[in-house]
């Protein structure tokens, strides 16, 4: 079964929040999950990578900057980061915060 979302409310539920950000995933499909996170100005998400796996971040609403390994990238809404295997990933919101929706594969736990 295929179902239509908003990319300004992926549906799912809260899994993460507290004073930097509120992150809900949807999961209604077998091999991906589609994930938003609502990060607060001036805030960072915490950071992580995945050893075999890949992202896709898309920025809808503010600004900031993605942190890849070594190297920051400034974000704006409209613009997507493809992340590459085992790439280390922060996103550091600007000023007016920044909301965006990322699809990584369903089978590990982030």
């Amino acid at each position: 079964m295929s179902v239509l979302i908003n990319i300004n409310d992926i549906g799912g539920s809260i899994t993460k929040e507290d004073d930097r950000y509120v992150v809900k995933d949807n999961t209604i499909l077998k091999n991906l999950v589609v994930s938003s996170t609502d990060l607060k100005p001036l805030k960072s998400t915490s950071g992580h990578e995945h050893k075999g796996q890949e992202e896709v971040y898309f920025f809808i609403r503010g600004n900031g900057k993605i942190e890849l390994n070594d190297k920051e990238i400034e974000v704006k809404e409209g613009d997507s980061v493809l992340i590459q295997d085992g790439v280390f990933h922060r996103v550091h919101a600007g000023p007016e915060g920044c909301y965006f929706v990322c699809v990584f594969d369903g089978k590990r736990s982030h």
